[in-house]
């Protein structure tokens, strides 16, 4: 029996899994092969060289999956950043209906993905972030506590002070993120008030996941030994 919660219901997937936006891992195979398997699959938007790049990567990703996936789009600070509106318009074009933010404040896009009926969900590493997130008009934030990769924050604030700190701040859903991998971290951050997580390292050891087979194998053999 599939486990319903409002980010599923929201989103629109089957299971509260989402796979983290990962750099370089988030490709059509991988993003594909979690949403068939019920969660919410990731295509990470600058991992593609290009706009038509990333058109041909969402092309491939619904050869392989007629179920819903996203689109990972962070906007960084840059000396020369990619043509940010570029990417966000090959994704309309291309007809995602989800899109995951983060980096810094997507509201510029909004407009746009709104129009376009795109779900947002925006990437917050402090509560203060994600109200103003809420405010702004995104469809739910992934939280990510100090545990997380990638984009940690500023704060040091570790998941379980974070998470319940959110939940109980916002009126959206709120997916839970960072040292999150298994069915007791699903639970825990259900019981913290989450609504789903995000996982991105569990993916990277799958067999549809980009990095090298050697990578995957120590991963693998240094979460036996902890």
């Amino acid at each position: 029996m599939a486990l319903k919660t409002r980010f599923t219901e929201t989103f629109g997937v089957e299971h509260p899994i989402v796979q983290g936006g990962m750099m370089w891992v988030g490709r059509a195979e991988l993003a594909a092969a979690v949403s068939e398997a019920g969660g919410l699959g990731i295509i990470t938007a600058l991992t593609q060289p290009t706009p038509d790049d990333l058109r041909r990567e969402i092309d491939r990703a619904r050869e392989l999956t007629d179920k819903p996936f996203g689109v990972n789009v962070t906007i960084l600070p840059s000396i020369n950043p990619p043509p940010y509106q570029e990417y966000v318009q090959a994704i309309i074009e291309s007809g995602v209906k989800i899109v995951e933010t983060a980096g810094s404040n997507p509201e510029p896009f909004l407009p746009y993905y709104k129009e376009a009926g795109i779900k947002v969900l925006h990437k917050c590493t402090s509560v203060r972030h994600a109200l103003k997130a809420q405010k702004i008009g995104v469809d739910g934030v992934s939280i990510d506590g100090f545990e997380c990769a990638g984009h940690p924050g500023e704060d040091d604030v570790p998941g379980l002070i974070l998470i319940p700190a959110a939940t109980r701040a916002l009126d959206i859903p709120v997916i839970a993120s960072g040292g999150i991998a298994d069915a007791r971290g699903l639970v825990a951050a259900l019981a913290l008030g989450a609504d789903g997580v995000n996982m991105g390292t569990r993916f990277m050891c799958t067999r549809e996941s980009a990095i090298h087979q050697t990578v995957k194998e120590q991963i693998v053999a240094n979460s036996e030994r902890a």
